[in-house]
């Protein structure tokens, strides 16, 4: 198998950080984005010392801030003509503070936003038998549009679940935009309440082995059986290939829900 080089967001920690490991071992280049400077550190170290791994590059950035989010991506760009594998891996639940101060919610940011705000910028570098995974859940509800725009606040759940759909909508409406000879762009629900501090902390329990997540978004990133998949749904708690949430089939709120992300970004994507 050609090694490839593989840029995975939020890989300091969590199912980012398990998936990181494996595909170290396997000698991939990595990319690897936290926000903590400290933890990038340590999670290179680690992944450095790993027999057969790769060159490992770290790359800072809080990606609740578009603007931080949209230079990361040209950096990146800048460094990188070919970028194979994009795991949209980042993301947030329960927040000391989840309303920016123009109002919009973390969780559709980190978790919406700036995952189509940086496949969008790296889409130039990501070849046509590339991969876009982008990381959904089983947690999907019916996208409040108002709250999507900043205009209405929701409860940690509300808002996870809505952004989860949000950008699984979003992954289909590229993958329809790219066509079958573009890159997959697949969105996969990694397994419901697995050992991270998201789950820890917003569930108060300790979660299942971290390493059933990180094993589909290895499979997802690099085997063959999702090249065709592209635009579709991964449910790793039933394993297969399923339906999201009914919303994602409604053509009139798909519309809708991409149009509002679009427009939040569209100023990020010039310059």
């Amino acid at each position: 198998m050609s090694t490839k080089t593989i840029l995975i967001t939020g890989a300091t920690d969590g199912i980012g950080r398990a998936t990181a490991l494996r595909l170290a071992a396997l000698g991939h280049t990595l990319l690897i984005h936290g926000r903590n400077a400290g933890k990038l550190a340590a999670t290179a170290g680690e992944l450095r010392a790993l027999p057969g791994a790769g060159p490992v590059e770290t790359w800072q950035a809080d990606i609740s801030d578009l603007a931080a989010t949209a230079r990361l991506a040209r950096e990146i760009r800048g460094a990188h003509n070919q970028i194979d594998v994009l795991i949209n891996n980042a993301g947030v639940y329960k927040l000391d503070h989840p309303v920016l101060p123009d109002g919009q919610d973390v969780r559709f940011v980190v978790n919406s936003m700036a995952p189509a705000l940086l496949t969008r910028l790296l889409l130039g570098a990501i070849p046509a038998d590339g991969r876009i995974i982008h990381l959904s859940s089983a947690a999907q509800a019916p996208v409040d549009l108002k709250a999507l725009a900043g205009e209405r606040p929701l409860e940690p759940m509300a808002a996870y679940a809505q952004s989860k759909l949000a950008l699984t909508i979003w992954s289909q409406a590229l993958a329809a935009k790219l066509g079958p000879d573009g890159p997959v762009s697949l969105a996969v629900n990694p397994g419901s309440l697995l050992a991270t501090n998201m789950v820890r902390k917003g569930f108060g329990v300790a979660g299942s082995d971290i390493g059933i997540g990180a094993d589909i978004l290895v499979r997802a990133a690099l085997s063959d059986e999702f090249a065709g998949a592209t635009g579709r749904y991964f449910d790793n708690d039933s394993g297969k290939l399923a339906a999201p949430h009914g919303e994602a089939a409604d053509a009139q709120k798909v519309a809708q829900v991409v149009a509002a992300i679009e427009a939040r970004i569209a100023g990020y994507l010039q310059g």
